[in-house]
């Protein structure tokens, strides 16, 4: 992170396993859990993924329900504790907004469950870090919290995540 960037957390919790989390949520059928939201457009599919998203260096396309697209290459991965990534190459307006993202993901034992840490690390352009640090954030806050909503009812409906007591 940066001084000029402007990052994004959002957190929840899920009666799930960190482990079993992990495994659910760094493959997710991107489509199914990032919807339209607000002013901004949902995934509408991955193209062009290079191998299975477990490595770094693992590169795909995500394409939005406007037909918008952006680059995302798998940069980082902590084996069921968390994962990083970049975002770069919007054509949507976030091109007139930002040079990339840095994705990243915490999984961290919470009692009987597991607390999930989502930051989006955006770097602005030139002249633009006052719109993506003002307005934009709160809007993109809510859009990460709705997607992450989706996410843990995903781990919580997948079989083999409740932790053992």
């Amino acid at each position: 992170m940066t001084k000029a960037s402007v990052p994004i957390t959002v957190f929840a919790r899920t009666t799930s396993s960190p482990a079993h989390t992990y495994q659910v949520i760094v493959p997710i059928d991107l489509a199914q859990v990032f919807k339209p939201w607000g002013p901004f457009p949902g995934v509408a599919e991955v193209r062009h993924q290079t191998g299975t998203w477990n490595r770094p260096g693992t590169s795909r396309q995500t394409w939005f329900t406007d037909g918008s697209k952006a680059d995302e290459r798998l940069t980082e991965i902590a084996e069921g504790h968390g994962f990083a990534y970049e975002l770069s190459g919007f054509t949507n307006v976030l091109s007139k907004l930002i040079s990339g993202v840095r994705g990243e993901w915490s999984f961290l034992p919470d009692g009987t469950g597991t607390s999930i840490r989502w930051t989006y690390d955006f770097r602005p352009l030139p002249g633009r870090r006052w719109i993506v640090a003002g307005p934009f954030k709160q809007l993109w806050t809510r859009y990460m919290r709705a997607a992450l909503t989706r996410m843990v009812t995903v781990v919580q409906e997948t079989p083999g995540g409740i932790m053992e007591e």
